[in-house]
């Protein structure tokens, strides 16, 4: 699992790429990723083809919650597998599950 510039699951760029994809998470055309979030794995390219930027960036906040309230580390496969799948779900399933007694922070 390796993304060209930045960290595996994080895919934080968020250029414009001028393409747009059908956006599995709003149901509408929105304007897509300009790269492959990680090469070599068929999620990967199934997320290029159908979500959009501002799902990625809603995903990778989500993911962030998750690496904390579970303690993940990411240089395990265990971790990497774990996220792969609430990605999967998150994106493709029936949304990614809370972990359990999450409490969201409070707004400032």
């Amino acid at each position: 699992m390796s993304c060209s510039g930045g960290s595996p699951l994080s895919g934080e760029r968020t250029e414009t790429s001028g393409r747009t994809v059908f956006c599995a998470k709003f149901q509408r055309e929105m304007p897509g990723l300009s790269e492959v979030p990680f090469e070599g794995h068929p999620l990967g390219q199934k997320i290029y083809e159908s979500v959009s930027q501002e799902a990625w960036k809603m995903w990778v906040e989500h993911m962030k919650m998750l690496m904390n309230e579970y303690r993940l580390n990411l240089g395990t496969p265990e971790a990497q597998e774990f996220l792969i799948k609430q990605m999967d779900e998150y994106f493709f399933g029936e949304g990614a599950a809370l972990p359990p007694g999450y409490v969201p922070p409070r707004e400032k």
